[in-house]
C-alpha cells in the first residue's frame, strides 16, 4: 500500500461512523458475506451520483475487491421519493464501512441537482451562473455544488431552457465545459476606485478585449451609475459587451424606488403580476426591498429611454427556485441570473439514505423499506480489475 492509499484509508477510518467501523470488525471476525445496498432520498430529486461513484471506484481498487453497481436512474434523470437510485452489492466486511461517506457524496448533490434544474426551468430564456463558492464549507462541497448545478442544468436543457452558462472559479468551470471562471468585479473593486465609472476603468484598462460586468449598487445609485457607464464606453455599449449587475441588498429599494414607484412600474410592464394572490416572500420579490421584479424592469426602463438597449442586465442576490418563478411571473428583462441558493437552506433534505436489502442474494430489508427490494436493472462492475 502506497501513501496515498495509505491516506485514502485512515480517512476513511477517521469520518466513517463507529458503528460501522465496529461492523465491519465483527463481520471480518465471524465471516463475510455478499449484501446489496439499496441507496434513496425522501423527496424527488435529480440524479447526480458521479461523484459517490468515482470514489466507490477509488475504494474498491484501494481494497483490492469488486463492487456491482446497479444503477436505476442515470445522471440527470429525475428520481422521486423513496426510489432507489443505485444498488450496490459486494462483501459486507469491504462495503459497511463505506456507507457513510458514499452517502455524504450523493445526498446534497441530487438535491442541488434538482434545485438548479427548477430554476432554470422556471427562467427557461435566462442563463444562470453558479456563484456557490463563497456558500460552501470548503472545497470538497464547492466542487459537489458546481458538479450538481451542471447536472441539473443539463437536465433542464432538455427541456428547452438556457440553463447555466458557467461557475465562478476556475476550478470548477470544468463542469460546465468552460476553462475559467465568469465574473469581473466585486464591490470591493468600486470602494478600492472610488466610483464606479472608474472601477469601469480600471477593468477595462487591464482586461481591454473582455466583455464587462459593473455592479452597480455599492453607492446607492444603481440607474445614474449604470447610465454613466454606458457613456464612458460607448463602443463596448454598442457591441453588445457590457452589462450591469443588480446586487442590491434587502435593507433597501434600488435608486428611484419605493413601495408606491414599484407598483407603478409593475403596472406598466406587467400588471397581472401584482393582481393575483400573494404571499409576503412573493411580494417581496415583486415590489419589496432588493432586486425585486420592479428593480429589473426600472433598469431596464431607464437603459432603454437612454438609448442603451444593447446594455444586458445580471440580477442576483436571493435568487432560488421561488424568486426564480416570481420573475417569471413578472416577465422581469434579465439576461443572467447569478445564484448561490441552489444550495437547500434546509439541510435535513440533503441526507441520502442506504439499506441493506439482500443478504447471500436472499432479498431481505427492515419492516417498511419493503419498497427497497431490487426489481430488475442492470448491473455493473467496479474496482479490482473489471472495472
Amino acid at each position: 500500500m502506497n501513501e496515498a492509499q495509505r491516506k485514502l484509508a485512515a480517512d476513511i477510518a477517521a469520518r466513517t461512523d463507529s458503528y460501522f467501523n465496529r461492523t465491519k470488525q465483527i463481520v471480518t471476525h465471524f465471516g463475510d458475506k455478499p449484501v446489496t445496498y439499496a441507496v434513496f432520498l425522501r423527496r424527488p430529486v435529480i440524479c447526480a451520483p458521479r461523484l459517490m461513484l468515482d470514489w466507490l471506484t477509488t475504494a474498491a481498487d484501494l481494497r483490492q475487491t469488486r463492487i456491482d453497481v446497479d444503477l436505476i436512474y442515470q445522471e440527470g434523470d429525475w428520481v422521486g421519493a423513496g426510489e432507489p437510485i443505485v444498488y450496490l452489492t459486494g462483501g459486507m466486511a469491504y462495503l459497511s464501512d463505506l456507507e457513510t461517506i458514499l452517502l455524504q457524496k450523493i445526498g446534497p448533490a441530487c438535491v442541488a441537482a434538482h434545485n438548479a434544474y427548477q430554476m432554470a426551468l422556471s427562467l427557461p430564456h435566462v442563463a444562470f451562473l453558479a456563484m456557490e463558492a463563497r456558500h460552501c464549507a470548503g472545497a470538497e462541497m464547492q466542487e459537489m455544488m458546481s458538479y450538481a448545478a451542471s447536472v441539473g442544468s443539463a437536465a433542464a436543457k432538455q427541456e428547452g431552457a438556457n440553463g447555466f452558462i458557467g461557475g465562478a472559479s476556475d476550478g470548477t468551470a470544468h463542469w460546465f465545459g468552460a476553462q475559467r471562471g465568469f465574473g469581473t468585479m466585486p464591490h470591493s473593486l468600486i470602494g478600492y476606485a472610488g466610483s464606479t465609472v472608474r472601477a469601469a476603468e480600471m477593468f477595462r484598462e487591464t482586461f481591454p478585449d473582455e466583455p464587462m460586468t459593473v455592479l452597480v449598487d455599492y453607492f446607492g445609485r444603481e440607474i445614474t451609475d449604470a447610465l454613466a457607464v454606458c457613456a464612458r464606453f460607448p463602443d463596448l455599449l454598442a457591441s453588445g459587451g457590457l452589462s450591469f449587475r443588480l446586487d442590491t441588498h434587502g435593507g433597501r429599494f434600488v435608486e428611484g424606488l419605493g413601495p408606491a414607484e414599484s407598483y407603478a412600474v409593475l403596472e406598466r410592464y406587467a400588471p397581472g403580476a401584482i393582481r393575483r394572490y400573494r404571499s409576503d416572500s412573493e411580494l417581496r420579490s415583486l415590489v419589496g426591498t432588493g432586486v425585486s421584479a420592479a428593480a429589473i424592469w426600472r433598469t431596464r426602463e431607464a437603459l432603454d429611454e437612454a438609448g442603451c438597449d444593447k446594455a444586458r442586465i445580471v440580477a442576483s442576490s436571493g435568487f432560488g427556485v421561488e424568486k426564480c418563478r416570481v420573475m417569471a411571473d413578472a416577465k422581469a428583462p434579465i439576461d443572467v441570473v447569478g445564484t448561490g441558493s441552489f444550495i437547500p437552506n434546509e439541510w435535513h433534505e440533503t441526507y441520502a439514505t442506504a439499506d441493506i436489502v439482500e443478504y447471500d442474494s436472499v432479498p431481505t430489508v427492515k419492516i417498511g423499506r419493503e419498497f427497497l427490494l431490487r426489481k430488475n436493472g442492470a448491473r455493473k462492475r467496479v474496482g479490482g480489475e473489471t472495472k
